[in-house]
């Protein structure tokens, strides 16, 4: 008869608790079945894209804009600016966005935002590391656009947040709630003009008491899930200027493009 060494108790403990965990996930397959995290058709895995779905993304990728990320319809060189940021420098050092807001894209920011799947963002943040181009490498801190506590209350998380969490996780690198804070509620952004939508968040944003030394001298990364027009982004980068921030990036999950440059 064989020994019982401490060794091979351990691996024995080791064997059933991983049958034990293939049991229990052979059983949440059978109650909560793996399903698209984009539109719930049936897959393999867990926090997946069916087929179909995944053929329809349209990742933003090279050559695009060294500072807005816009993409170029052909390559013109490296580091080539856009001549709408020649024209209207951003509030911030520069824009990288991981895809087209459209389709699949827009259903998981739907589904993240509307529809309270934040587990969503996890594989929202990988696809976000992927594209940020060396921003987060540079990066002293992640902070997310915030929202305004009454709209904080009625949606009882920060889409934003959820991101700037997960990609700091991803990236270890550190993450700083509650940086900035929104000093009134504003309207919707949606179907605002560029104009109506740079009036509607000018000054919403401030920096949190006593989170100077967070940001001053510092490069800040700044989150957001949907980059449009750059409304809230600029209001937002405005006031981490005035704090004293040395550079500022913005990365964001989905950017609306109607077509390339």
């Amino acid at each position: 008869m064989d020994e019982i060494t401490p060794r091979k108790v351990q691996t024995i403990r080791a064997r059933s608790a991983a049958l034990t965990r293939d049991a229990l996930a052979s059983l949440g397959n059978v109650v909560f079945p793996p399903v698209c995290a984009a539109c719930g058709r049936t897959t393999g895995t867990h926090r997946a894209l069916c087929v179909a779905c995944w053929s329809d993304i349209r990742f933003i990728e090279r050559p695009y804009c060294a500072v807005l990320g816009t993409p170029f319809s052909h390559d013109l060189g490296p580091d080539i600016i856009s001549a709408e940021a020649i024209a209207n420098p951003p509030d911030f050092d520069r824009l990288r966005s991981a895809a087209f807001y459209s389709g699949t894209v827009r259903n998981l920011v739907h589904a993240l935002k509307y529809r309270d799947n934040t587990h969503l963002a996890v594989m929202m943040a990988e696809w976000m590391r992927r594209a940020d181009d060396g921003m987060i490498a540079r990066c002293d801190g992640i902070a997310a656009v915030p929202l305004h506590p009454t709209r904080m209350m009625s949606r009882r998380f920060n889409q934003s947040a959820e991101l700037a969490r997960n990609l700091a996780k991803l990236t270890d690198k550190p993450f700083l709630p509650g940086l900035l804070r929104r000093k009134r509620r504003t309207s919707q952004q949606v179907g605002l003009s560029r104009t109506a939508r740079e009036d509607n968040v000018r000054g919403a944003f401030a920096l949190s008491p006593d989170r100077e030394d967070a940001v001053f001298g510092r490069s800040i990364l700044l989150i957001d899930d949907v980059y449009t027009t750059g409304a809230t982004v600029s209001a937002a980068a405005r006031a981490l200027r005035r704090k004293g921030a040395a550079e500022i990036s913005v990365l964001t999950f989905a950017r609306v493009l109607d077509e390339t440059i």
